[in-house]
C-alpha cells in the first residue's frame, strides 16, 4: 500500500508540471480574447498584433483533450483501481476541461466582439474557421512537436513542415477528425456554457 502511494504521488508530481504549464498556455488566448474583445477598444496595430498572438495561442486550449494519452500511461503504471478511479480520472478531467472551456469562452467572447460590431451572420463561419485552424495547430503540436512561438521563432521551419507534412493523406485524416471533434464539443460546450451565463446571450449561438 504504502508503495502504492509512492507511485501514485511520483506520478502526480511528474503530471503536475506539465499540466501546470499547458493550462497556463491555454489560458493565454482567454485572457486576450477579454482584452481583444470584451472592451471597446479601437483596432490599433497593437490590437492587431493581439489578435495574431490570440490566434496562434488559441490551439493550446483544445490541444489538452490529446494529453488523455498520458492517461492511458499513468493508468498502467499505477494499476490500481481505486486510485485510477479517485485520483487519476478527475485530475485528468478537471485539467482537459478547464482547457477546452478556456477555447469555448475564447470564442464566445469572439462572438460577442462580431455580435457587437453587427457581423453575427460571420459567428458560425469565423468559428468553423477557427476550429480548422486549431485541428492543423493541434496536430502541428501533438505529431510535429512545435510551439506557438515557433511562428517567430521558426516560422520556414513550420511553413516546410506544413506544406510536406500535414498535406498528406494520413495527417489530413487525423486533421479531419480532430476537426469533427471540436464541432462536437464546442457545440455542446458552449450551449451549457452560455446556459450556465445568461439566456441572452444565447443570440450569439445561432
Amino acid at each position: 500500500m504504502v508503495e502504492l502511494i509512492h507511485k501514485v504521488l511520483g506520478v502526480l508530481q511528474i503530471n503536475m508540471r506539465w499540466m501546470t504549464w499547458n493550462l497556463f498556455l491555454a489560458f493565454i488566448p482567454l485572457a486576450l480574447s477579454v482584452w481583444l474583445f470584451r472592451s471597446h477598444r479601437g483596432r490599433s496595430w497593437v490590437w492587431w498584433l493581439g489578435f495574431l498572438v490570440f490566434y496562434a495561442f488559441l490551439p493550446n486550449a483544445p490541444y489538452l483533450l490529446t494529453d488523455i494519452i498520458h492517461l492511458i500511461h499513468d493508468i498502467r503504471t499505477v494499476q490500481s483501481v481505486w486510485m485510477i478511479t479517485l485520483v487519476l480520472i478527475p485530475l485528468y478531467l478537471l485539467v482537459i476541461l478547464g482547457g477546452f472551456e478556456a477555447y469555448v469562452i475564447s470564442l464566445i467572447n469572439l462572438g460577442h466582439y462580431l455580435h457587437r460590431i453587427g457581423k453575427s451572420q460571420w459567428i458560425v463561419g469565423v468559428e468553423l474557421i477557427t476550429h480548422i485552424l486549431s485541428a492543423v495547430g493541434i496536430y502541428l503540436g501533438r505529431f510535429l512537436r512545435f510551439n506557438s512561438w515557433d511562428f517567430i521563432t521558426q516560422p520556414d521551419v513550420l511553413l516546410t513542415s506544413v506544406v510536406e507534412d500535414v498535406l498528406g493523406k494520413q495527417p489530413l485524416v487525423i486533421i479531419v477528425i480532430t476537426f469533427a471533434v471540436l464541432v462536437g464539443l464546442y457545440w455542446l460546450m458552449k450551449r451549457v456554457t452560455l446556459g450556465f451565463v445568461s439566456p441572452k446571450h444565447h443570440s450569439l449561438s445561432q
